[in-house]
């Protein structure tokens, strides 16, 4: 069992909807189920304090670094760049990771601004072009990996290979599989369907001696039956996806009440139903499956929805703690070099990310 004595994470106190509120108070909820670790919180100590004076276990638990320059939600990724470079809470939280003084970020904040300032500040991974953005995603089964849900548009066959590896990686910590199963999400299971990059990446990853087990291409629906450990896509189609399943599930909930809510005979029958329909609701909560991770940075930075309230974000806690203390990153390291070879992989550039992200400040 990995051990989270001495771990600290550092929180975008500012981030999200409603900030402070639900940072602080979803600390103190994580520090229930993880009494040993610490918190650095970022933001505007005027606005934190009176929250802290109302948690004093998360007050006797954190150190609080004052600063008054917030990312706003819409801001656009540049724009958060250029004024809260050095300054922001955000930028404050990820560059502790860096330096050694948190060993993971989370952050509810504006999701482009989070990826732009993560990439400048902690780089790529040698191997990896382009980060993903990974989330556990309920199934029939139980939990799938889903990458990528928005950090990267449009990438080619080597970088779908190695969200591939970044994503049994992931898998391998947070599920404990020796070889998880990995799909690649496709309009069909057959090899002559798909783009031209789904299909070359299926070979690369068929040729490729890796530790996992390569199932092919999936469908939609394979992702909520759960039919692999580990969904492969890009960040256009699994942020439609992402968001599909999300309303999807808010219009099942709201039938249902509807539903209960028809006559007498229904509402009678939701009285004698009520433990199951408790049991329904947990499962629908999109606040148990809070919290992605950016993978392929020399760090962890976690993203909490910007709308979640204080459980939602301690689930987005939780994830920081895995991951951090299951050592994610020298895993991920140690599968992207069995790429090292690979046909595809002669020639590329390391890290256009970086020098990408970099040109946005000028």
């Amino acid at each position: 069992m990995v051990t989270t004595r001495g771990l600290t994470l550092a929180l975008d106190g500012m981030g999200g909807d409603n900030g402070p509120e639900t940072v602080i108070g979803g600390a103190e909820v994580a520090l229930v189920r993880h009494p040993d670790i610490r918190f650095v919180i970022y933001g505007d100590e005027a606005k934190m304090r009176p929250l802290l004076d109302k948690h004093p276990r998360v007050a006797a638990a954190s150190e609080i670094v004052h600063t008054e320059v917030s990312i706003a939600m819409d801001d656009k990724p540049s724009q958060a760049l250029r004024r809260g470079r050095k300054t922001s809470s955000m930028w404050l939280a990820i560059d502790a990771v860096k330096t050694g003084r948190a060993q993971a970020a989370v952050s509810a904040g504006n999701t482009g601004a989070l990826m732009a300032m993560s990439k400048v500040i902690l780089k790529t991974m040698p191997n990896v072009e382009r980060p993903a953005l990974a989330a556990l995603w309920p199934t029939a089964r139980g939990e799938s990996v889903v990458l990528d849900l928005g950090a990267t548009i449009g990438p080619d066959a080597w970088q779908l290979v190695q969200f591939a590896v970044m994503g049994e990686a992931f898998a391998r910590v947070i599920f404990g599989l020796e070889r998880p199963s990995v799909g690649l999400l496709n309009i069909g299971e057959e090899e002559v369907k798909g783009t031209e990059q789904v299909k070359d990446a299926a070979k690369m990853l068929r040729d490729a001696k890796l530790p996992m087990n390569f199932h092919g291409f999936v469908e939609g629906d394979d992702i909520s039956k759960g039919t692999v450990d580990v969904v492969v896509t890009d960040g256009y189609t699994g942020n439609i996806a992402l968001k599909t399943a999300e309303g999807t599930v808010r219009l099942i909930v709201e039938f249902l009440r509807s539903a209960m809510r028809s006559s007498i005979l229904s509402k009678i029958g939701y009285v004698f139903a009520q433990s199951a329909f408790r049991a329904l609701a947990t499962k629908l909560d999109p606040r148990t499956s809070n919290g992605a991770v950016f993978l392929g940075l020399n760090g962890i930075v976690v993203k909490s929805h910007g709308d979640t309230d204080a459980m939602g974000y301690a689930y987005a806690i939780d994830v920081a703690v895995d991951v951090a203390a299951a050592d994610l990153l020298n895993k991920i390291v140690s599968d992207l070099a069995g790429l090292d070879g690979l046909s595809g992989h002669e020639g590329r550039a390391q890290k256009p990310a970086n020098e990408e992200s970099e040109a946005a400040l000028s």
